[in-house]
């Protein structure tokens, strides 16, 4: 369906839904998904665009929680291992494996025995042995330009990673092919109420301004760090109390930094784990745990400190690469709604566990983990549906994606590109790469035909939306891919339907979002 209409549709059909999802995040995507799969009619919209907020700008891992085992989370830990292995199976390409090597220096914190000892029983918990411990040679084989002073060795093991708007975006599909009607830029205004209890929910399209209300039973307000905003409607008892915590990241080219596992050391000023991992033919250095105090409906960006903050540990396990800030490609900065108990402890202390509340057919979400999105979004169903009702869900052992039928891997496609177009499209990758134009963009491994489906088929409405969450051109192309933005025009207009002048203004737009939240902080270039 295309989105253009859809709100003005809804209104003619006289609009009714078992089940409402605010929110087109990991969260929301993973109830819509649930919902529509159990043969529940279904709506989920999303004020900005599929993703937006912390769903594309996370770390991008699929882990199972090594830093919560340490904290003695154990339950936590291991629905996240499970969750893991469930998406590594289910879609590779799109959840893959990564090696994991966490350096030890003589007389630093974790020692290699302890670590180890860590590793044997999250290993236990996941029922697979991936635990190897490095000598220094080994080590250093490994991780080619770690610094080799102090160096006793390494231990390695295996998580997971992913394109974390694009797992939002194959959900979605997984949803849509279940009945699921899915809108982005479609705000959820005002709750409606009847006898107390939630009866249905006023929507405004933002882009022109329609507005319907649909009937509906239950709402679950999957939107993060705005939860409470919808929650304050239902005048609940339970209020959730967000801490929004800001996680910042940079962007390198691989050649400045050649990295094939994922790299952790504790930093030294706060001894929170940082890791350098290669992601989308780049490295990305992050993340920091800091306080938000922006306003939560402008993106955040990185700031000064930060930087330093990132910088300092690149310099420590890669003395000889030398990076300054003139190798920064791009950065990226998502809020994580972590609900807190007021205690006023260290950012990095809060629990990441997720938290629900019921307030008469509204069922709030907060907290939670990108691996754990499947769990939480049955939980919200169950609690929302209740006890007489939750019976209409979907066995437990249901699967998440449908696996694409075998396919010949078509002609002057590489191995690795099909399987990450099979990840990332599913049953679509067949249909993609029929256009004709199957050429990468540059280096970056993208193909034009990748942009081209995004603009027929995956709801683009701003140029942002295509280069920063269908493609990932803005964070991995110098200067956001300003000079492709000619080529991408001259592909893109026609089947986006832009004027001149629009697509003038989208260039604009989307240049000056680049530059406030994806870039270095102003004077820092």
């Amino acid at each position: 369906m295309a989105r253009k209409g859809s709100l003005a549709d809804l209104a003619t059909a006289n609009p009714e839904f078992d089940v409402v999802v605010v929110g087109g995040g990991i969260t929301g995507t993973g109830v819509a998904r649930e919902a529509a799969g159990s043969g529940l009619r279904t709506l989920l919209v999303e004020q900005k665009d599929f993703a937006w907020g912390t769903s594309s700008r996370s770390s991008k891992m699929v882990h199972g929680g090594l830093r919560y085992l340490g904290s003695g989370k154990i339950r936590l830990t291991r629905e996240s291992v499970t969750e893991r292995q469930r998406l590594m199976q289910e879609a590779p390409g799109l959840v893959d494996p990564l090696p994991f090597v966490m350096p030890h220096f003589r007389k630093n914190f974790p020692g290699p025995k302890l670590f180890q000892l860590l590793l044997g029983i999250y290993d236990r918990i996941a029922g697979v042995r991936t635990r190897r411990y490095l000598n220094h040679q080994e080590a250093l084989q490994w991780v080619p330009g770690l610094t080799p002073k102090c160096l006793n060795g390494a231990s390695l093991f295996l998580d997971g990673v992913t394109d974390d708007a694009r797992l939002v975006l194959r959900i979605l599909d997984e949803a849509r092919r279940d009945g699921a009607v899915c809108l982005n830029y479609t705000e959820a205004r005002t709750l409606r109420r009847h006898e107390g209890r939630i009866s249905g929910i006023e929507l405004v399209d933002t882009e022109d301004g329609h507005t319907v209300t649909v009937k509906t039973p239950l709402v679950i307000n999957a939107t993060g760090a705005w939860a409470s905003v919808l929650q304050k409607q239902a005048n609940t008892t339970k209020p959730l109390e967000i801490r929004p915590l800001r996680g910042s990241h940079l962007v390198v080219p691989w050649r400045r930094l050649p990295v094939s596992c994922a790299v952790s050391l504790l930093h030294p000023e706060d001894r929170r784990p940082v890791f350098a991992f290669p992601w989308a033919g780049t490295t990305v250095l992050g993340t920091t745990d800091l306080d938000h105090n922006g306003d939560l409906n402008r993106e955040p960006g990185i700031t000064p400190e930060e930087v330093d903050y990132l910088m300092t540990i690149a310099g420590r396990l890669f003395p000889s690469a030398g990076l300054d800030r003139n190798d920064i490609l791009s950065t990226w900065a998502g809020v994580r709604p972590v609900v807190t108990d007021g205690s006023g402890k260290a950012e990095s202390k809060e629990s990441r566990e997720h938290v629900l509340r019921e307030d008469n057919g509204l069922v709030s979400i907060a907290g939670g983990k990108l691996t754990t999105f499947r769990r939480i979004a049955r939980e919200a169903l169950e609690l929302g549906l209740g006890e007489k009702r939750r019976n209409l869900l979907r066995p437990d052992s249901s699967p998440v994606f449908t696996r694409p039928a075998p396919t010949k891997r078509p002609a002057g496609i590489p191995f690795l590109t099909w399987q990450r177009l099979q990840g990332w499209y599913g049953a679509n990758a067949q249909a993609l790469v029929a256009a004709t134009n199957l050429g990468p963009i540059g280096h970056t491994g993208v193909l034009w035909a990748e942009l081209a489906w995004a603009c027929e088929h995956e709801q683009v409405v701003h140029l942002d939306d295509l280069l920063l969450r269908r493609t990932r051109l803005g964070l991995v192309v110098p200067g956001g891919a300003a000079e492709l933005l000619p080529e991408i025009t001259r592909h893109c207009q026609p089947l986006l339907g832009w004027s001149d002048q629009q697509w003038e203004q989208e260039e604009k737009r989307y240049l000056k979002l680049y530059a406030q939240a994806y870039s270095l902080p102003e004077g820092e270039a």
